[in-house]
């Protein structure tokens, strides 16, 4: 069993009763309070968003395999969506395994996902992925098509429109994303609780997180 929050930005936390996970900490990048890693486990999709409190318990940032408590993590290397047509990879696109239920979780990469990072994510339960584009990250239609790409039964969009955030370039509402998909939704309040794989929907379902 295990909780899904969201902080806003790609910021998500992910809970167990023996340890926490924290995505892209880094929360005054979009003009809130970082989030306070002290005895959990800092996940970065970029460089930028990570922390690097020294209390914490373990800091992901690059591509490889960890093992962390509950936790079974493996991150491979991606392109940045500011960084398509170059050969950097300066991203990290994640797989998180807690129990039987696998977890993606997605930074502002470029689209097209490969075979290989495909195959880097295996079967994937629930994805968590930016929405808001700009040109900043992915949009609604580049969002839905990696959806698509991966399959997943459940899609948690995050980094869209929040008047309370400090966006450096606008970002379209969670309302457009959820058009373009066209897939059934749950509200999950400010917590989405997973009491194992046989509660995780049967057909694909957006789950709306109200930021915490």
């Amino acid at each position: 069993m295990f909780d899904i929050e969201y902080k806003g930005g790609n910021t998500v936390v992910l809970s167990t009763k023996g340890t926490t996970v924290v995505t892209d900490p880094k929360l005054s990048v979009v003009g809130l309070k970082d989030v306070n890693t002290k005895d959990l486990v800092e996940l970065a999709t970029e460089e930028r968003f990570i922390v690097r409190n020294p209390d914490a318990k373990l800091v992901v940032e690059w591509a490889g395999d960890y093992e962390f408590g509950d936790f079974s993590i493996h991150g491979a290397s991606a392109r940045r969506h500011i960084d398509a047509g170059s050969s950097d990879m300066l991203s990290t696109i994640y797989r998180v395994g807690i129990g039987e239920t696998n977890v993606a979780l997605l930074g502002n990469i470029d689209p097209k996902l490969s075979e290989d990072q495909l195959e880097a994510l295996g079967v994937i339960d629930i994805l968590i992925l930016p929405v808001g584009g700009g040109g900043y990250t992915l949009d609604a239609t580049s969002a839905a098509a990696v959806v698509r790409q991966i399959e997943p039964k459940v899609v948690i969009p995050v980094h869209y429109a929040d008047d309370a955030l400090k966006y450096e370039v606008p970002q379209d509402t969670v309302d457009t994303f959820i058009k373009e998909l066209g897939a059934p939704v749950e509200e999950g309040g400010g917590k989405y609780k997973i009491k194992g794989a046989s509660s995780i929907p049967a057909v694909l379902t957006v789950v709306t997180l109200n930021r915490t």
